[in-house]
């Protein structure tokens, strides 16, 4: 019995290969659109009718939702600068400035009052001539000393005058005067710094200090 069968060919020719070639891609993408039914008979030869109807819903066949890519991370903000601060120093200058304390005076020392040992009144009266004083040092009439009978040597005494109240104070260097009523012989210089060497002598009070 003569008759015509339909089945399902793999062809080698080039239309079979294309053919075969769409079906992979279809697959790849991921979704079925159903049989392929590869006929013959009324179709011309050498033709091949590819049937490509899908057989699931379009639904079916959007990709399925893509996995969302990882956003990409927010680029870290700029950290404000911090803001400048004045220091301590610089505020300070905004201070009142207070005047550096002035040193106190240093007291001066205060010689104390030398010590009157012994006083009285007698006549002075002055020499200008002389080689050696009697403690062996060479007489100056432009020193302050004096001669004394009795006091020890390099003693002060304090010579007055009481009729202008001018005074000296010589060092004993000499013994003498050797005349009644006289117990002080001064030098020219001494002399003459309580009155005039040309009175020769007068009556003085003196004060032996300590």
């Amino acid at each position: 019995m003569a008759g015509r069968h339909s089945r399902t060919r793999i062809f080698s020719s080039p239309a079979g290969i294309v053919a075969t070639a769409a079906v992979g891609v279809a697959l790849a993408v991921g979704g079925t659109f159903g049989a392929v039914q590869l006929t013959s008979g009324s179709a011309p030869s050498g033709q091949t009718t590819l049937d490509l109807t899908p057989t699931t819903a379009a639904s079916s066949l959007a990709p399925s939702s893509p996995v969302a890519s990882p956003s990409a991370s927010a680029s870290p903000s700029a950290s404000a600068s911090p803001s400048a601060t004045r220091s301590q120093q610089a505020a300070s200058r905004s201070k009142a400035r207070t005047a550096s304390p002035k040193p106190s005076p240093t007291a001066k020392k205060t010689t104390a009052a030398a010590k009157v040992l012994d006083s009285g009144s007698c006549g002075a009266s002055f020499y200008s001539d002389g080689q050696l004083t009697a403690n062996g040092e060479s007489f100056n009439p432009n020193a302050l000393t004096a001669a004394h009978k009795t006091l020890p040597f390099n003693t002060k005494v304090r010579v007055t005058n009481p009729a202008n109240g001018k005074s000296v104070t010589v060092r004993i260097n000499d013994r003498g005067p050797f005349i009644d009523g006289r117990c002080l012989d001064l030098s020219r210089a001494a002399f003459a710094t309580i009155a005039s060497v040309d009175v020769g002598a007068l009556t003085v009070r003196y004060e032996v200090l300590g």
